[in-house]
């Protein structure tokens, strides 16, 4: 549902409500529609929105109790849709201002208070056994066997406060990413692990990364926020881009207290 057509509903919603409020009941179970009314002594005058015109009843017909209540209730229910509507056009003006922050440059931006710190991108690296190469520069790939894509170093230089952090992810292209959990390994984080088949004269790489559950909202052309659905744990983290097969990931890390 487009914000344009919510709102209609709304309105309608109070128009109704606004409406429905405009009873004069009586004590026999019927009722007048009227805008205003007036008590007066022994009768109650009040205006006819059917025959648009003023008109008196005696005050011993009227059921004033249950018109005020009623009334009173329905003035409750459009405060409360009012506010609800206020405080949603409040959000989504702070949302497009919080976005109007962010860089245009690919990346990763950690979300911090009312300000953007961009995550430097990693530069991982590929283990074989006891070799160890950049990533990008890997070639060619082993024929077969089991491998692991790292960072160097226990800890992430980038540090984010709490549990619960936000981010802001402007992709490079229309790329799977996530958040992934980083194993400790000596003096380095696992980021993934490799299996390398050998297929004929083809090689399938099949890669094995623990992705936590999270949620993401595109707040732009290949622009997203993303955060988890559960508060992270203390340990290591990183925000991934990738296309599965092709080793070709794109990693910042960042470490929680």
């Amino acid at each position: 549902m487009t914000r344009a057509i919510q709102l209609i509903l709304v309105a309608g919603l109070l128009a109704a409500l606004a409406s429905a409020a405009d009873r004069l009941y009586l004590k026999d179970g019927n009722y007048q529609l009227t805008n205003q009314y007036q008590v007066l002594t022994d009768r109650v005058r009040y205006y006819s929105t059917e025959r648009g015109e003023w008109e008196e009843i005696p005050l011993e017909l009227v059921d004033l109790d249950r018109t005020k209540k009623e009334a009173a209730e329905q003035q409750a229910v459009i405060q409360q849709q009012t506010k609800i509507v206020a405080e949603e056009d409040a959000a989504i003006r702070a949302l497009r201002e919080e976005v109007e922050k962010v860089p245009a440059e690919t990346g990763v931006y950690y979300l911090h208070g009312d300000k953007l710190e961009p995550i430097k991108l990693a530069e991982p690296r590929i283990v074989t056994n006891t070799k160890r190469q950049v990533l990008k520069v890997l070639a060619p790939m082993p024929l077969a066997g089991k491998s692991t894509v790292e960072l160097d170093g226990p800890v992430s230089p980038n540090k984010v406060d709490g549990h619960e952090p936000e981010f802001y992810f402007r992709l490079a292209d229309d790329e799977p990413f996530g958040i992934a959990k980083l194993t400790p390994k000596k003096e380095a984080r696992v980021v993934e692990s490799l299996s390398i088949l050998r297929v004929q004269r083809e090689r399938l790489v099949d890669e094995q990364v623990e992705l936590i559950p999270t949620f993401k909202k595109q707040a732009g052309e290949l622009l997203y926020k993303i955060w988890a659905e559960k508060p992270l744990e203390p340990g290591e983290y990183a925000l991934i881009e990738y296309t599965e097969g092709k080793m070709n990931p794109k990693i910042w890390d960042f470490s929680v207290k």
